[in-house]
This record gives C-alpha cells, sequence and structure tokens, in this order.
C-alpha cells in the first residue's frame, strides 16, 4: 500500500468513528450528512478493493499441473483442498437451502440488499452489530480475504460492498452460486460443497438430500460452532432452522416441516486426503522452482493452469512405486520380527532413482515408501554413507593411472596408518585368501582389503576427485583413506547421477527433470533443452574399461541375483554398497539406456538392519524389479549394448540349475584363466 492510500484508508477509517458517534448524538443532523459521507467513504476504498481482471481471473482459476512425459498427470498445486464441481452436479437441494437462509432475495438484487443492508447500517451505526451480507458479498469476502479483511468494522463491510457489485458485473447469478459453493470452507481440511459431502456424507455432492443439504447450509453461519461432528444437537437445531426458512420462502412444503425436523442427524465422517499422485517427492521438489519460475512470468500456480510437462516416464515411474513398496513391506516384516520386546518401532525407509544416463532425464524419483507418512526426500535430501557403491571411483582412478583390470594385489590383512596417527584396518566378512586377487575380481566380491590397498596406491585426493567431475557435486567427501569403502555422506541422486556418467562413457550430465511449461491451452511458454555438451569427467577409453569390470558384479559378483532371480540377460553393470553393521543397503545398476538406483535403511543411523540389510537383498529387489519390468515390456532395448565387447555372455538361469557341475567347471576354469593371465 502506498503511503497515500494509506493516509486514505485512515482518513476514511476516522471519519467512520466520527460519524458514529454524530449518530448517537445528533441523529437528524446525521441523516443530512450520511449519504455524502457514505459516497466519499466509498469512493476512498474502491482503490482497496479487487479488480475487475483479478475477479475474471478468479472465476476461471485453475490449478497448475506436473505431468509426465507422455502426458499422464503426476500431481496437481492446488491452493486448497478441493474439487470444483460445476452447478448442474450441485443437489437443487442445496441451492434452495442456501438462497433460503443466507439471501432469499438474491435474484433480485445486483450484489447488494439495500433493504437489507439499510437496517443494518443503522443499526450498526447505533451500536448495535448486524449482518446484512449477500451471498454475493460473502463471496467476496471467501475469495478476497486479505484484500476486504474479516474485522467487524464499515470499513470491511463498505469494501465487501464493493466488491459485491463489481463481482455481479463480471459473474452470472449461476456462477456466483457455483463459485460461492466451491469456495466456502467446511472444516476438516474440506473446502467447497464437493468435498463436504464427501466428508460428512460419503457421497457427491449432487446425491445430498434434503436434510443433508440443510446440515451443511447450516454450518455456514459456523462452522465450529455447528460442526455435526462434535457439536451434533446444535447441529440440529441450525439445521431445522434452516428448513423452516425454506419452507417460509417457499422451497418446502410447510407440511413437511414438523416430521423432517424429527429425523436425527445422519452423518458417514470421513476426513478427506488429497490425491499425492504417483510422483509426490517430484512434485514436493519442483514446487519452489515453479514458484519462482511462475512469479518472474507473472503466473500464479494455484490459479492459471500451467501445464508442467517433466521428463518422468509414467510407466517405469508406477513400476518403482510397486517395487518400492512391495520390498518395504517384506523388509519391515522382517525389522519387526527383530524388534526386542519394549523397543520402539522403526519405520524402514527408501529411495529410488532412475534416468537416462544420455541426457540426463529423470525417468523415476521415489522418495520414500509412503509420502503421507514420511515427507523427507531419500533421493535429494537424505546424506547416507554409500559403502561400496563408492568402490567404483576407487577402481575408476586406478584405471585413468593404468592400471589393467587383470593386475593383482594379494588378499591379506591391511593395516593403513591415518595422518592423525590412528590405525585404519578394514576387512571383509570372509578371512583372507593370502592368494593373488584381480582388480576385477576385487571390484566383482567387492573386496575391502583389495579396495584399501588400491586407494593407498592412487591416493584419496585423485578418487575424490573423479568422484565429484562424475557427479557427486554437493557433499563434501573427506579426503581419507576410508573414503574408499564409502564412508562420507552422500545423496542417491549424486551417486546415480555419478553411475549415469560412467554409463555415458565418463561424461557427466546434470539430472533434468523440467521439459517445458505451457499454459492451460497448452501453449508453450517455455522450453528447457537438456544441456546437450558433454562434460568431460573421465575418459571414454577408461570409462568403458570400468563399466566391463562392474559388468563381473553381475555376472558372478555380489549383484548376481540379477541374473538369477530376475533373468536378466541383457547388458547391465553395477554395484551393491553396505555399510557399517548393516546401516544402509545400496545398489546401482546401469544400461545403455537407464541408470537406477535404490537405498534402504532406517531415518536414525544408529537403528542397524540384520542380515537382510545387505545392498543385495535389501536394494537391489527394487532395482531388478524394475528393471525387469522395463525389459519384459520393451519399455528398454533387450540388445542394446556398451561399447565394450562383453567378456562371454552369462549362461541362461535354466542352464544353470541343470547343470550345477558345468556351472563350477566353468567357473574354476575361468579362475585358472585369470591366474595364468597373471603370472
Amino acid at each position: 500500500m502506498t503511503p497515500t492510500l494509506h493516509r486514505a484508508a485512515t482518513f476514511a477509517t476516522e471519519q467512520f468513528r466520527h460519524l458514529t458517534s454524530v449518530v448517537k448524538r445528533h441523529p437528524v443532523r446525521a441523516a443530512l450528512v450520511l449519504p455524502a459521507l457514505m459516497l466519499l467513504c466509498v469512493l476512498v476504498l474502491i482503490p482497496f478493493t479487487p479488480g475487475i481482471g483479478d475477479l475474471r481471473k478468479a472465476k476461471s482459476e485453475t490449478p497448475s499441473v506436473l505431468l509426465a512425459s507422455d502426458g499422464t498427470v503426476l500431481a496437481e498445486y492446488r491452493r486448497i483442498n478441493r474439487q470444483w464441481v460445476t452447478l448442474d452436479k450441485i443437489s437443487p437441494n442445496v441451492v434452495n437451502a442456501l438462497i433460503a437462509t443466507e439471501d432469499h432475495r438474491f435474484y433480485d438484487h445486483h450484489g447488494i440488499d439495500f433493504r437489507r443492508t439499510a437496517g443494518a447500517v443503522f443499526a450498526t451505526l447505533s451500536g448495535d452489530l448486524q449482518g446484512g451480507s449477500t451471498i454475493t458479498q460473502q463471496l467476496a469476502r471467501n475469495l478476497y480475504p486479505e484484500e476486504i479483511g474479516r474485522a467487524t468494522s464499515v470499513t470491511r463491510k463498505v469494501k465487501e460492498a464493493i466488491t459485491a457489485l463489481k463481482i455481479e458485473a463480471v459473474y452470472s447469478k449461476r456462477e456466483i452460486l457455483e463459485t460461492y459453493l466451491n469456495t466456502v470452507p467446511f472444516l476438516y481440511n474440506a473446502f467447497g460443497i464437493e468435498m463436504a459431502a464427501r466428508t460428512y456424507f460419503d457421497k457427491s455432492a449432487d446425491k445430498l438430500d434434503l436434510l443433508e443439504s440443510a446440515t451443511l447450509i447450516g454450518m455456514l453461519k459456523g462452522t465450529s460452532y455447528y460442526n455435526p461432528v462434535l457439536n451434533p444437537e446444535r447441529a440440529v437445531q441450525r439445521r431445522n432452522l434452516v428448513l423452516a426458512q425454506m419452507a417460509k420462502h417457499g422451497k418446502l412444503d410447510p407440511a413437511r416441516l414438523e416430521a423432517l425436523a424429527r429425523r436425527p442427524l445422519r452423518l458417514d465422517f470421513e476426513r478427506q486426503t488429497e490425491a499425492l499422485g504417483p510422483a509426490p517427492h517430484v512434485a514436493q521438489h519442483l514446487r519452489k522452482w515453479l514458484i519462482a519460475w511462475a512469479d518472474r512470468k507473472g503466473y500464479n500456480i494455484h490459479t492459471d493452469g500451467l501445464r508442467v510437462r517433466t521428463t518422468l516416464d509414467a510407466k517405469i515411474q508406477k513400476a518403482a512405486n510397486q517395487a518400492v513398496a512391495r520390498q518395504m513391506a517384506q523388509l519391515q516384516t522382517l525389522a519387526d520380527a527383530r524388534r526386542k520386546a519394549g523397543q520402539a518401532r522403526a519405520v524402514l525407509q527408501a529411495g529410488f532413482l532412475a534416468l537416462d544416463p544420455r541426457n540426463g532425464a529423470v525417468r523415476a524419483w521415489v522418495g520414500s515408501r509412503d509420502f503421507a507418512q514420511e515427507q523427507f526426500d531419500h533421493v535429494s535430501q537424505a546424506r547416507r554413507q554409500p559403502g561400496s557403491t563408492f568402490k567404483p571411483f576407487v577402481y575408476g582412478a586406478a584405471f585413468m593411472l593404468g592400471f589393467d583390470p587383470l593386475d593383482t594385489l594379494i588378499d591379506q590383512p591391511v593395516a593403513i596408518t591415518s595422518q592423525g596417527g590412528g590405525v585404519w584396518t578394514p576387512s571383509d566378512a570372509t578371512p583372507p585368501t593370502y592368494q593373488p586377487t584381480t582388480l576385477r575380481d576385487g571390484l566383482a566380491y567387492s573386496k575391502n582389503t583389495i579396495t584399501a590397498q588400491l586407494m593407498q596406491k592412487v591416493g584419496p585426493a585423485k578418487v575424490g576427485a573423479l568422484a565429484q567431475a562424475l557427479g557427486v557435486r554437493q557433499s563434501k567427501l573427506d579426503l581419507v583413506p576410508s573414503l574408499a569403502l564409502g564412508t562420507s555422506p552422500v545423496t542417491l541422486m549424486e551417486m546415480v547421477a555419478a553411475y549415469g556418467s560412467i554409463a555415458n562413457g565418463g561424461s557427466y550430465m546434470q539430472p533434468v527433470l523440467v521439459l517445458s511449461v505451457e499454459d492451460r491451452n497448452g501453449q508453450l511458454l517455455e522450453q528447457f533443452e537438456p544441456v546437450r555438451e558433454r562434460e568431460p569427467a573421465m575418459p571414454r577409453a577408461q570409462a568403458l574399461t570400468l563399466v566391463n569390470a562392474m559388468r563381473g558384479v553381475i555376472d558372478e559378483g555380489t549383484g548376481r541375483a540379477i541374473r538369477q532371480r530376475y533373468g536378466i540377460q541383457a547388458d547391465v553393470a553395477g554395484k551393491t554398497g553396505t555399510t557399517q553393521d548393516n546401516t544402509d543397503g545400496w545398489f546401482i545398476m546401469m544400461n545403455p539406456q537407464l541408470v537406477a538406483g535404490a537405498w534402504v535403511g532406517f531415518n536414525d543411523n544408529s537403528v542397524t538392519m540384520g542380515s537382510w540389510g545387505q545392498g543385495a537383498r535389501s536394494a537391489l529387489p527394487m532395482v531388478g524389479e524394475v528393471f525387469q519390468q522395463a525389459f519384459r515390456n520393451r519399455w528398454l532395448d533387450q540388445n542394446a549394448e556398451f561399447d565394450i565387447p562383453r567378456p562371454r555372455p552369462p549362461p541362461p538361469p535354466e542352464q544353470r540349475r541343470d547343470d550345477p557341475i558345468g556351472e563350477i567347471v566353468n567357473g574354476l576354469l575361468g579362475r585358472i584363466l585369470r591366474q595364468l593371465r597373471a603370472n
């Protein structure tokens, strides 16, 4: 508000106060000056009321929607929990009850009932506060509570009256009724008659009978005071008063009134929750960005019906939602069984992210197991130790220094003295073999002793630099030897983006979520092209070497369940990860067309999982199920291959089951050949 308008409003308020005292002392004099003063105050307050353009916008208020790449609706940005219904979808009983109770001359005035208003004004100026608002005036107050206010003052009433006249100039009577009934509040986060009908009577607004309609319209006098759930007796009394008004004004046969008034209040109450949609964490993540974009462009995300098209694939998103829900239900059962007597139940959480490594387009995003219960996003917000999923950065840095996947290190105990004087002694779940182990096997079988020795040769600084170049760009990495085993917390988004860079031949592509923004009519407002220039993170040759080594994780290492359990024979590579005491379980897998990663754990990282918390058992099934569906339904090309020959195609699961001896022999031959190459 400008200083000039503020002074004008202050002047108007002072004049109203003066007018009130004059009426009490000199009623005759007041009668002479009242019209002039009222006209003056109206002129002063006009700039403080909504303009015609604002009224037209309110008339066509439409929430913005978030769309998948194929146009599937993912979420809506509603201001309040309301479903707009047209007047023909509202029971005539509701309309009749409203008009009879709130404004029986509704069709005879143009926003202000002067007969009713005159009496209310003189009574109020004399000290007896009275109402007198028409339905249109109430609508003005509902639509513009900030501009008009809720104070019991003459200033507010004049603003309300001015706005009502403007509304009548823009809206038809049917539109006024429709807008009013869709904007009134009914408690319990229910706005509008449709949500009220569902909340209190479990039916749509067009199915409301006479008693139900009278009950809801009766609440408008005071939703809390006449709340039928908490104050049923008051609600019945108010309902019967509405029925009496309907009989008085010809909307109800008076002969039925007494019988209807004796009928009990019958509710079917259930709170209505807002539909979350298939990607609620994405909607939450993009909300701030969209508000900022809309502010710059002069739009409102709650009213202007913007259409935000994202990169999400609706089919993959649905598959991810199902995979997370299924796996979390199974693991929660194990967690509950492990809980000690008297111990509080800890809820297991998860995160899932999939993106296209070729352009960074995010295809699926599941931030928690249940958004209604957990809004914290375990994809972009949670920072957890990545465990062994960090190891590929160690091996990638080594390959960049000239190491070969067939180079060997001895599988033996390791003791590394830190700069602070402490000694780090990483170990594995199985005893050391004291045998030469290739770097490929060290990665495939996730050998901590081999990785720690390799870290000593490469150095934490180079490993950290490669991780950051590949995509771990927001989280701080502690450049110490234990970084090799993923001791620095990172986000799932960073890790999946980094694996995407590896799958993309060593070129980083920033994750992309938004493709374009359109207006409500589908007219393009702005298009967001993915960054076409690839940002080199590691040489292509070494990136492909790393991909080839990570194939071993799937073919014969800790991720072999992908082949054995899910029957995936396509060209994939990946890595499992488990942190100390099974606190976090990770698995990330990549294909030339899709990279997907999952994390499992408790929000409180002091709570650990059992043996089932290992990444291969906790996180891998979610990724495996999504890829399985993607290949089965041909969302991904089964024949897509990385640009480096596969060592040998893995035998199908049937062959492994039917010929266990052959599997053992092949495994032994493979080891003998690797030993010969090493020597």
